[in-house]
């Protein structure tokens, strides 16, 4: 992109599910973000990806799917399949996101016609998957993207990274690129969380920055690496 290096934008869930009036996990507020990320995808960012939660009808993180549980108040702990020492923690959600519907599709004021690339994630009913790169198993690493790879392969430097929700999948997604190296930027105005309190926003815009990552707003001066010529 410039000396100072390269580029990616990352779109995290910006699918009809997610979004009033109908998702069937709507964050408040998360289609008003479509106009400041479509300024964002104007931009001549060296790769722009969009992700999606894309799962299976018999999803783990679906209520549904276990008897006597109910979705937002009820809790689910995941065992990595391929080792029973590693398990994650999860609220149980409605059942959204599935593949092949209309409520897994990005929203259409979205201007996808802009992306390079849509990343799915969420494809293995066995675990969950916040992060765009994959779930947090390691020990073996199981369902991983190949996101990493793809930004590692196009030489990207530096990850910025926007959407829904700001408190699960946005923040997850910006640990993972810190974690994976590269210099991990979240825009916090271009994201909405399912918390809409202060205190729930500052524990995640906390969390973020003890990874590594800076929280900037649309205007910030980070993000004209991307806008210089």
């Amino acid at each position: 992109m410039t000396s100072q290096g390269k580029a990616a934008l990352v779109i995290v869930d910006l699918q009809n599910d997610f979004c009033p009036p109908n998702g069937a996990l709507a964050v408040p507020s998360g289609r008003d973000i479509a106009p400041a990320i479509n300024k964002l995808l104007a931009l001549p960012f060296a790769l722009k990806i969009a992700t999606r939660d894309f799962h299976p009808r018999d999803h783990v993180s679906f209520a549904s799917q276990h008897a006597e549980k109910q979705p937002f108040t009820s809790n689910h702990t995941i065992t990595n399949p391929e080792n029973s020492q590693e398990t994650q923690e999860t609220v149980l959600w409605p059942d959204h996101c599935v593949q092949d519907t209309p409520g897994c599709e990005l929203i259409p004021e979205l201007e996808t016609s802009k992306l390079h690339l849509i990343v799915d994630k969420g494809q293995d009913k066995r675990v969950e998957s916040y992060s765009a790169f994959g779930p947090p198993f390691r020990s073996p690493r199981v369902s991983m993207t190949r996101l990493a790879a793809t930004l590692r392969e196009a030489g990207i430097t530096h990850v910025f990274v926007c959407g829904l929700a700001w408190d699960f999948c946005v923040k997850a997604t910006a640990i993972d690129a810190a974690k994976e190296g590269f210099t991990t930027y979240a825009i916090h105005d271009a994201c909405r969380g399912i918390d809409r309190s202060a205190k729930g926003s500052v524990a995640t815009r906390e969390e973020m920055e003890k990874h590594g990552v800076r929280v900037i707003g649309l205007d910030s001066g980070e993000l004209d690496m991307v806008r210089a010529p």
